[in-house]
């Protein structure tokens, strides 16, 4: 969660009357516990959410939390300064940091919006010396930044990469050659820089600390021999996905050496095999007896699907949204995966293929269906409520689900639900913008509201279809637990918005886009978006100086507008609220609005 102001303190905030410990009153009541068993307890409470909370109880327990502190969260990038971070928690060793916000997934900001990373590694540099671990989600990562990393924590041993841009091969060659204890590097949906696949050369010679190993979303080839012999001189190694450039032939070899792996993302499928490799593939991955995590497939057709068919039986955690599987082939692949508590696939496996699902994966907790063509409206096949009532019939332990159809019924909403009432998210994305209740042509409001009724512990929810203010009426006065809502192509009139603003007291961030949404709604989160990490809004009807009173009433919040004009009654294309304690940010760029 991002830190509230008297979180990110450096000084202990006061206490209350009924426990101060005021050093300076002789009166004030001692700890029950001296500094050092505090200290011991609290380095037991690893939940960021529960430190936050401890640190506030008194101010020995402050304290305490404040040098006990090893790792650090934070949620947006700009919530909070580095310097603020520094001089608040001085033993840190590992960070997560993540930048811009979600919808930039969607390319709704451009690239040079912000969310470097060089600032917050030059402070780091400076004061955590010792820092192990880096993990960085939506951040703009150059090959300056890495080098920057690689040279100044001697002790470095993770690195994980989420959806970054900026670096090319030369980052990742500073991070490979001089980070001696490296245990992960993870790569996973970034944008990268001409990139050229000679960084595994750059490893050292005896290298064998690796077990993490994640580059399957770099396009580039790499040098096979260099990987071969990182793979094989790791002997810890417990997950490597590779990328496409590994071919069927080669992926035998790596497993040759890997046969402990836990996770296994593959190369390419399309291969053409003699008997003989055919025989020794399937051999190499029968040999994989721990293999928990299978993904990649890359092109595999029904030929080739089989080879895996001997590493299955131990998966909690299938893959294959790369793949477009038919119904026939992957019903077949799921026979052998028994034990399945998580599944992505694309809608190419069509109704008869989550009717397997039902069927044969009772352990399942959460689906993932994707769209293999998003851009395709007038396509007629993918999933319907068929296959989703019948994974909800099958599967009652279901908890997590994205699934994008291109028609859906009331009624099956209500039926999954009571079929599945542990739903913690619920992301049901109907892919025509207010597409009706096929059946009864109605919006889809009480569907969505069975949803908010039934499902006590949701978290996460996405809406999508047509859907009237009645939709939020239910969100706001049911979902009691929700903390994040993503909202599109919705709503009658700003009392939508106004519904979940007044209700969901846990709710932490709220994205919408194309909504009806004015001035109104917006100013109805006043009170609210102090208490969350985040708003977006983007081609609604939120105006500039809508914009500008909330930031007049707010001064702790920042508020960031992209538009094409910043006349007072021009619409605010796109919105960013959030809560900081460092101000408004200085590297915003000029198509940037600050207030």
């Amino acid at each position: 969660m991002p830190f509230s102001k008297n979180q990110m303190d450096p000084d202990p905030p006061e206490d209350s009357p009924s426990n101060s410990t005021n050093s300076e009153g002789a009166n004030a009541p001692q700890s029950p516990f001296p500094d050092e068993v505090l200290e011991k307890v609290l380095s037991f409470i690893d939940s960021h959410k529960d430190r936050s909370s401890v640190s506030l109880v008194r101010k020995d327990w402050y304290n305490a939390e404040r040098w006990t502190r090893a790792k650090l969260f934070i949620g947006n990038c700009y919530a909070v300064s580095p310097e603020i971070v520094a001089r608040r928690f001085p033993r840190i060793k590992s960070v997560i940091l993540k930048g811009k916000p979600r919808f930039s997934d969607f390319n709704m900001l451009p690239r040079d919006w912000g969310a470097n990373v060089h600032s917050w590694l030059v402070v780091f540099a400076k004061v955590y010396p010792f820092l192990e671990e880096l993990r960085l989600k939506r951040m703009f990562v150059t090959d300056e930044s890495l080098e920057l990393l690689a040279k100044s924590f001697p002790g470095f041993k993770a690195l994980s990469l989420l959806s970054c841009d900026g670096f090319s091969g030369n980052g990742l060659k500073a991070i490979v050659s001089h980070c001696r204890n490296l245990t992960e590097l993870d790569i996973q949906d970034c944008v990268t820089e001409d990139f050229a696949g000679d960084w595994l050369s750059s490893f050292p010679e005896n290298f064998a600390s690796l077990e993490i190993l994640n580059f399957a979303s770099l396009n580039s080839e790499v040098s096979f021999d260099d990987l071969e012999r990182l793979v094989s001189q790791c002997k810890s190694l417990r997950v490597l996905k590779v990328n496409e450039s590994i071919t069927l032939d080669l992926l035998q070899r790596l497993l040759m050496h890997a046969s402990q792996l836990t996770e296994l993302g593959t190369g390419s499928f399309s291969q053409e095999l003699t008997p003989r490799q055919y025989e020794e593939i399937e051999r190499a991955f029968s040999n994989c007896k721990n293999l928990q995590v299978l993904s990649g497939l890359w092109e595999a057709s029904s030929l080739y699907l089989p080879l895996i068919y001997g590493a299955c039986a131990g998966l909690t955690f299938l893959n294959l949204s790369d793949v477009a599987l038919q119904s026939g082939e992957f019903a077949k692949l799921l026979a052998y995966c028994p034990n399945l508590r998580r599944l992505w696939v694309t809608d190419t496996v069509e109704d008869k293929g989550l009717e397997a699902v039902g069927s044969t994966c009772p352990l399942l907790e959460e689906l993932r269906v994707f769209p293999a063509d998003p851009y395709d409206r007038d396509q007629r096949d993918g999933v319907t409520e068929v296959g989703f009532l019948a994974v909800s019939r099958g599967c009652r332990k279901l908890h997590y689900v994205l699934y994008f159809c291109r028609r859906m019924t009331n009624a099956a909403v209500v039926t999954i639900v009571r079929n599945c009432p542990n739903f913690t998210h619920f992301r049901l994305c109907i892919m025509n913008p207010r597409e009706p209740d096929y059946l009864t042509n109605g919006p889809m409001d009480e569907g969505f509201g069975a949803v908010a009724k039934t499902c006590t512990k949701l978290k996460r929810l996405s809406i999508s279809g047509l859907l009237t203010d009645l939709t939020f009426e239910y969100i706001g006065k049911y979902a009691k637990n929700l903390e994040t809502l993503s909202v599109a192509f919705a709503g009658s009139s700003d009392r939508g918005m106004q519904y979940v603003l007044e209700g969901c007291p846990k709710l932490r961030k709220l994205e919408i886009r194309d909504c009806p949404f004015g001035n109104a709604a917006l100013l109805s989160g006043r009170g609210k978006y102090e208490m969350m990490r985040s708003l977006w809004m983007s081609s609604c009807a939120v105006t500039i100086k809508g914009c500008r009173l909330l930031a007049k009433e707010k001064p702790g919040l920042n508020v960031e507008v992209i538009s094409e004009e910043e006349n007072d009654e021009s619409q605010a294309d796109k919105v960013y609220v959030y809560r900081s304690v460092a101000g408004p940010r200085r590297d915003a760029p000029p198509f940037v609005i600050t207030f």
